[in-house]
């Protein structure tokens, strides 16, 4: 028996796919800041650090070339279905073996060429953001712990110190810092000065945790033993949520810190009064700070094991 070929061209399905393309192209003109940056956090007056285009850009151009492989499959897989579908007056059978040596190939090539594509961008953007080579003109070192950090602002010789949030989910409106959604004027907050590059050094006091600030677009492991860095220059003045993002013990919840990136001056003065404040040196590794609910759940006790 033999096959036969489709005797149209189902006219109506490509017209449909390019009408439902052009549509495509005049909403993503339309489409509001949010959509643009593919729902990552982001503000319309500018980017929050020197890598958040970069970051944004890798992640909606892979988006779209996703919706590009999408768009082409299921506009194939439509017009076979359309044009090969059995009619009435059809009563072969298809061929069942048969082979397309070029068509074969392309099976193979387009995929491998797809992923060296992705591979390329990927691999030249990360390979900026977690550049170090640079001299930065901030270190600072971030400690994490059951479940709060400390920093150390090392280039002045002064130390904040935090303990976790208790009442996540009696947050309210009245509570945060800066009116700024995440965060909360009982946890610590990270000063970073504006248009200055800032190195992190990130270790861990007991388990595993990940130094995370969404605003930036980027989070990184800080893990026992071993020592992380990273550096990024904050670029838009605002105050920022922070978070651990590894789930690290019965409160990883409350495991949060604010952000306030500032002026230069503004900056100095933190710094002043965390001086005034004694809070000179840094807290080392084997220090344990570590913040309890009592048994009455309204009080909390200080452990510190040296």
């Amino acid at each position: 028996m033999h096959s036969k070929s489709p005797t149209r061209t189902p006219r109506v399905i490509l017209r449909a796919t390019a009408i439902a393309g052009a549509v495509a192209v005049l909403a993503s003109g339309c489409a509001s800041d949010s959509v643009k940056r593919g729902y990552l956090p982001g503000y319309s007056d500018g980017e929050v650090t020197n890598q958040t285009e970069r970051l944004t850009n890798l992640w909606v151009g892979s988006w779209i070339a996703a919706l590009i492989v999408g768009v082409i499959t299921w506009g194939l897989m439509l017009w076979c279905v359309a044009a090969y579908r059995k009619r009435r007056d059809d009563h072969q059978l298809p061929v069942q073996t048969r082979y397309h040596m070029p068509l074969e190939i392309m099976y193979t090539a387009v995929p491998i060429v797809m992923v060296l594509v992705l591979f390329f961008y990927t691999d030249r953007d990360m390979t900026a953001v977690t550049d170090t080579s640079g001299e930065p003109d901030v270190s600072i070192q971030v400690i994490g712990k059951q479940w709060s950090w400390d920093f150390n602002y090392l280039d002045d010789g002064v130390y904040d110190t935090g303990q976790h949030l208790l009442d996540v989910g009696g947050q309210t409106a009245e509570d945060e810092l800066d009116s700024t959604p995440g965060t909360s004027q009982e946890v610590p907050t990270l000063y970073l000065p504006v248009d200055e590059s800032v190195e992190f050094t990130l270790d861990s006091r007991d388990v595993i945790h990940s130094f995370w600030i969404p605003a930036f677009l980027y989070k990184l492991d800080m893990i026992p033993g071993r020592t992380n860095t990273f550096q990024v220059t904050p670029t838009r003045e605002g105050t920022y949520a922070g978070k651990c993002a590894e789930l690290c013990g019965e409160f990883h919840s409350g495991m949060l810190f604010n952000v306030k990136v500032v002026d230069r001056a503004e900056y100095d003065a933190h710094m002043d009064d965390l001086r005034d404040a004694g809070q000179t040196g840094e807290l080392g590794l084997d220090l344990n700070r570590q913040q309890h609910p009592s048994s009455a759940g309204s009080e909390s006790t200080e452990e510190v094991d040296g």
